[in-house]
């Protein structure tokens, strides 16, 4: 009996959110202000226009408020509603003590934040990791790379489930069995892009798929730069692996800056105009990553000491280079982070053609090198 209060409770609740939203003329930033001035949704819900304009509301804003939502927008909150019951969508709202903490420290948090999958405390040791939709092979690979690593010490990958490096990232973390969250850009109630449904029913299994908007909303272009502080809002910094100069990696970067977040950059080929936007990151002042440790040595003084010593000891695999034989140490020397084919490394290392491949061979089994289309290698 309790169990069936507390869900009609918390059902009552959740309508009185959307109800407060669907107002004319009430934005977030109002329910928010609204909401803290009030304690809750239900007590603005109730309170007189007299209340409201002796609280600060204009006389209009008041009256809407009064009035409530018209009839087709209760149409859709019931039908919302519904859908959430129909798929077991939490929902969290900013009051709720399960809200995530770091959210809730950003200047405008979302009232309202909509859960596929499972947000877990250790979600708060939580890193961004973004970058361009059409980034390159080599940007792909040392994303992946770079959220493996920081997911195996102990890491949640937060990204946007974009094409190119977020969905890198996300890879990435699933390689290595850690958690990641996805911040969509459109409502739960759809996938954006939609060829990205499987990675996001594994990313479901092995974390959480979130968004701020109401369930069947649209992936329309203004809902990604808001999405990208929820990006930056959930983690500790925003590591930015590629990106063009007017990339929407920058915005999350510098939302990330205005939030008190750690910003990295990786840096690229300065040919590559995927690389402009990395660059002039690091210019301003982003820490320039090369390898997870690089992140994990700015962070790690923030973190509780029991926490701080097992992220420290990173758990990814290493081989010493003095292990490395003769002909694999020429030939990874030769390597770069920029993909190379078999006929530059012969010409760069003087070696004969079965002293390079074989070489290649051993270096791709202790993960130091990787291999792209078109037998091109590219070091790690």
């Amino acid at each position: 009996m309790n169990r069936v209060a507390d869900r009609s409770s918390s059902s009552a609740s959740l309508e009185a959110w959307m109800k407060l939203r669907a107002i004319e003329g009430v934005g977030d930033h109002i329910v928010l202000a609204l909401v803290r001035e009030w304690q809750s949704p239900d007590a603005v819900l109730r309170a007189t226009s007299g209340d409201l304009i002796e609280r600060g509301c204009s006389a209009r804003l008041a009256e809407a408020i009064a009035r409530g939502p018209d009839r087709n927008a209760c149409r859709r909150i019931a039908r919302e509603l519904h859908d959430i019951e129909r798929t077991r969508i939490e929902v969290r709202s900013m009051v709720d003590a399960n809200y995530p903490p770091r959210l809730l420290l950003i200047p405008d948090p979302p009232p309202l934040l909509y859960v596929a999958g499972s947000l877990h405390a250790s979600d708060e040791l939580a890193i961004a990791v973004v970058g361009a939709r059409r980034g390159t092979a080599a940007g792909r690979l040392v994303t992946e790379q770079l959220a493996r690593d920081l997911a195996n010490s102990g890491f949640t990958i937060v990204s946007g489930l974009a094409r190119g490096v977020d969905a890198a990232a996300h890879r990435g973390a699933l390689a290595a069995g850690g958690r990641t969250v996805a911040v969509l850009g459109c409502g739960l109630g759809q996938t954006y892009p939609p060829e990205h449904q499987r990675l996001r029913d594994e990313i479901e299994e092995h974390g959480a798929v979130v968004s701020e908007l109401s369930f069947d909303a649209p992936p329309h272009s203004g809902h990604f730069p808001r999405r990208n502080r929820i990006i930056s809002g959930l983690s500790f910094g925003v590591i930015v692996t590629e990106a063009a100069i007017d990339s929407g990696s920058l915005i999350t970067a510098r939302l990330a800056a205005d939030q008190g977040r750690e910003v990295f950059a990786v840096p690229g080929f300065v040919n590559e105009e995927t690389s402009r936007g990395t660059h002039a990151l690091i210019k301003e002042g982003a820490t320039l990553v090369e390898q997870a440790q690089d992140v994990i040595e700015v962070i790690a003084p923030q973190l509780e000491p029991a926490i701080r010593s097992r992220v420290s000891a990173a758990r990814w695999p290493h081989v010493p280079a003095e292990n490395f034989g003769n002909h694999e140490r020429l030939v990874y020397d030769a390597l770069s982070y920029e993909p190379l084919t078999v006929d530059h490394l012969l010409e760069r290392t003087r070696l004969p053609v079965p002293s390079v491949m074989a070489s290649l061979l051993s270096l791709e089994l202790q993960r130091r090198v990787r291999q792209l289309p078109g037998q091109r290698y590219l070091r790690m």
